[in-house]
């Protein structure tokens, strides 16, 4: 290798887009839509790559396919992670797809294709079996330190071909976009931070904020790996079909009055602290259990009830009418048989939690939902929302939220979170945009031919 050679290989290393390490797909489903087409074709291209498609623009079904594809590829099995209960769901959906897939509980269950199971059973399966792993709703990698976040990354180091699917990668922070670079094998959440973040605060903190004139350069780099759309036509297709029917917010808010009021005052003033809200919380339960049933029992439709604790999700069960509550200690089967039970529509009312029953569910057959309390997670509530507000729905959604009304600062802080998060999935769609046009980073060549200053040029040049 000559000189000027290997300097251009190292000016190549100090780019920041990632390298491809992928194939060509071959007999793509005619199935898929445009963008779909074209999210699939990008991951299989890149061979590691996150797909962060809104909800009901079909990231199951590009999942199932570039499983199918990487199984092809690599001659072994391909495993696909789910949110409890979202396996047989994802079966479905790969099976629309011409995709057969096997839902599996551990590593004696495994076949070759494609194999699906929650998340929960990774520790009963050998990774190293697999050539391709598909992580469906990737915000699981979201938290920085987090033990699934470890093991998910741990386990997968080797896997040659890797996707992750989320509709929210950074609902809050960019350090979870950190977490799918380092779970897919580029850069590490603190190289990501060092390099294009600064941590300016008085204090030591997680609160890392991106550097002005970094700004086009980072979402360049997410742009090498990942494609994100809110709409088709962010990924060149046709946004027909896919303007969802109207969603509606009604905010019930339970006067907490003199209940408890500090001593000198007239009554509780909103409060943000932890302490303050679970006490207003356990003095309202009784009236928003009452307004939630109230709204949940006024119709004969579908209709899933949202709550926190488990006191809450049985006093709801109880006030229901028709009601089935999943908790988070129910075992797995039960979860599982519960929520099919809803979604066959055998059940009317569903009475459950954002973080049990919140991520990954097609409930497009209900068209109203109730949140008898609520968190400061936004993800978890827009998720949630998303099970009905999403492609396939027909009818116009309806969100309840029952509130104490010291709980003004916490809807505030979910409606502020709800702004940054559409502002961000606008700026990676431009920034996806712009790839899609070209807009590549390239290290620098230096041309063939060049011609010197005149006063640099020496006499025999001159003579020339």
């Amino acid at each position: 290798m000559t000189a000027l050679a290997s300097y251009r290989q190292f000016i190549a290393s100090k780019g920041s887009s990632a390298v491809s390490a992928g194939f060509e797909p071959v007999g793509l489903p005619a199935r898929l839509f445009p963008h779909q087409r074209r999210a699939v074709e990008f991951a299989c291209n890149r061979g590691r790559a996150a797909l962060f498609l809104d909800t009901g623009l079909g990231k199951s079904g590009c999942e199932a396919v570039f499983a199918d594809q990487c199984a092809r590829q690599t001659g072994k099995p391909s495993l696909i992670l789910t949110p409890l209960a979202v396996a047989r769901q994802m079966q479905r959906e790969c099976a629309a797809f011409d995709v057969e897939a096997t839902v599996i509980r551990d590593a004696a269950d495994v076949r070759t294709g494609v194999n699906i199971a929650n998340y929960e059973r990774l520790p009963r399966l050998d990774a190293s079996r697999f050539g391709c792993v598909v992580l469906d709703e990737s915000s699981i990698l979201k938290s920085f330190n987090g033990a699934t976040k470890r093991a998910l990354i741990e386990a997968f180091a080797a896997t040659p071909y890797r996707l992750a699917a989320t509709a929210t990668p950074a609902p809050n922070d960019h350090m979870e976009l950190g977490n799918h670079s380092e779970f897919l094998g580029y850069l590490g959440s603190m190289e990501m931070l060092c390099r294009w973040f600064i941590n300016d605060t008085s204090t030591a903190s997680q609160h890392w904020r991106l550097k002005g004139h970094a700004t086009a350069d980072f979402w360049q780099w997410v742009s090498s790996w990942a494609r994100a759309a809110s709409m088709p036509s962010d990924l060149g297709g046709e946004d027909d079909g896919f303007i969802l029917p109207p969603l509606h917010y009604e905010v019930h808010w339970i006067a907490t009055g003199a209940a408890d009021a500090p001593e000198g005052m007239l009554f509780r003033l909103p409060s943000s602290s932890a302490t303050s809200i679970h006490r207003d919380k356990r003095l309202t339960e009784a009236d928003r259990v009452a307004k939630a049933a109230e709204i949940a029992n006024a119709t004969d439709e579908p209709v899933v009830v949202w709550c926190e604790t488990n006191s809450e999700s049985a006093a709801l069960a109880r006030a229901i009418r028709g009601a089935a509550q999943i908790g988070g200690s129910d075992k797995p089967e039960v979860k599982e048989s519960r929520l099919e039970a809803f979604l066959a529509g055998r059940s009317r009312v569903l009475v459950t939690k954002p973080k049990v029953a919140g991520f990954g569910l097609n409930m497009q057959h209900c068209n109203t939902t109730v949140f008898a309390s609520l968190s400061h997670s936004y993800e978890q509530h827009y998720q949630a929302v998303r099970r009905f507000h999403r492609f396939g729905q027909t009818r116009p959604v309806t969100v309840h939220v029952v509130l104490p009304d010291t709980e003004q600062t916490m809807w505030a802080n979910v409606r502020r979170k709800a702004d940054d998060h559409t502002r961000l999935k606008a700026f990676m769609a431009e920034a996806m945009r712009g790839v899609e046009q070209g807009a590549e980073r390239r290290a620098y060549e230096r041309t063939s031919d060049v011609t010197l200053p005149a006063f640099m040029q020496s006499e025999d040049s001159h003579a020339a």
